[in-house]
């Protein structure tokens, strides 16, 4: 598509324009941490003096409140994703992202997101406790799950009260990607008349080039990326929105005052240490490994209709009885992820990479469930 094409109605607009003017007005808090160091004698915060717990069993000061913005793990996570110090943001894993985005940039009952289901479930909670609208491109199981680009555009175009478009790459749970092309497209498209938000969620699993590239050419465009899933570090909840400092702005004035914790901080700048850098890699080619071990054994099972390898650390089946099969595995005490209230997944299911023992504990009920319902 042309990018001349898409301008028009909103050329010369700063990403600011397409927020909430109330956001725009509103004077951020300012928590006693971000307004003095958190050194001296400190009495400005109306903390106790002194820890509860013993500071050399816990080696941090948790009778402190923590940084804002860790400048540490703002520098680690900024190296991580070869992006600019100020264009960081850390948040509470990426849900936290998604609800500010939605906070700050829809108004209830005005404006809507835009998002392309089966995906990511967290776009629509947020946009509807915001009370904006969902908008959405289908991903249609006919055409395999393929995202319709053009149909994407074309409703981004005709609907004025899109503000967000929420991308997943990989998605979840049908593990595609978006190419650099696609994606170049949507970004003309949404000058001037909503902001891009590429979940990248998965992108440690995948060898397509991050959005993380185009930041600094693009102020709609938003990066979310998290420690959650290639970094084995779920339970810190810890993510990041990447974007231009303009962005960022906005979104620091309705986050928490104080969104992660201390220990939260303590062990994600340890997860990013280059030794554990080292580590990590090794994890992923052990999951790559491990995957492949996983389509072995779903290879030639004549109740699986169809299956998506996608470029995650997941597949997707669609199966004759997918409620028999989650009832049946979880019986031989395996869970796998299916979609009930999903009328267009209803008959899949999602399955994780796991470890060797656990793909052949489920390979076990597999062959199991194959005996039973022949």
């Amino acid at each position: 598509m042309n990018t001349g094409e898409t301008k028009g109605k909103g050329e010369g607009k700063s990403v600011t324009d397409l927020a909430r003017p109330e956001i725009v007005a509103m004077k951020p808090y300012s928590s006693a941490r971000l307004e003095a160091p958190g050194r001296g004698i400190l009495l400005n915060a109306n903390e106790s003096p002194w820890p509860l717990l013993d500071e050399e069993l816990s080696g941090l000061d948790i009778n402190r409140y923590p940084e804002p913005q860790p400048e540490a793990l703002l520098e680690g996570l900024a190296d991580l994703y070869r992006v600019a110090h100020n264009q960081v943001l850390v948040t509470r894993g990426s849900d936290e992202g998604i609800d500010l985005l939605t906070r700050v940039f829809c108004r209830a009952g005005q404006d809507a997101i835009l998002h392309c289901p089966p995906t990511f479930g967290m776009y629509r909670v947020a946009a509807q406790a915001q009370g904006a609208a969902v908008v959405a491109v289908q991903r249609s199981a006919g055409s395999g799950f393929e995202l319709n680009g053009d149909q994407l555009i074309g409703t981004l175009l005709g609907d004025d009260r899109i503000r967000l478009v929420f991308l997943t790459s990989p998605n979840n749970p049908t593990g595609d990607v978006i190419s650099r092309e696609l994606l170049l497209r949507i970004l003309a498209a949404a000058t001037g008349r909503a902001v891009v938000v590429v979940d990248e969620a998965y992108a440690e699993f995948s060898e397509t080039a991050s959005a993380c590239e185009l930041i600094a050419q693009y102020p709609h465009l938003v990066v979310l990326r998290t420690l959650s899933k290639a970094w084995a570090s779920a339970g810190l909840r810890c993510g990041s929105v990447l974007a231009q400092a303009e962005v960022l702005a906005l979104l620091r004035r309705v986050i928490a005052p104080y969104p992660l914790a201390a220990p939260v901080t303590a062990m994600a700048l340890r997860v990013l240490q280059p030794d554990m850098r080292l580590r990590q890699q090794k994890l992923l080619r052990e999951l790559s490994a491990n995957k492949k071990i996983l389509l072995q054994i779903l290879q030639d099972r004549d109740w699986i209709k169809r299956l998506w390898p996608g470029e995650a650390n997941f597949v997707l089946l669609e199966v004759d009885d997918a409620a028999g099969l989650l009832a049946h595995c979880a019986a031989h005490n395996i869970v796998l992820r299916g979609f009930p209230a999903d009328p267009n997944l209803r008959d899949h299911l999602r399955i994780s990479i796991g470890s060797s023992s656990e793909l052949a504990a489920l390979k076990n009920a597999l062959d199991d469930w194959k005996e039973n319902s022949a």
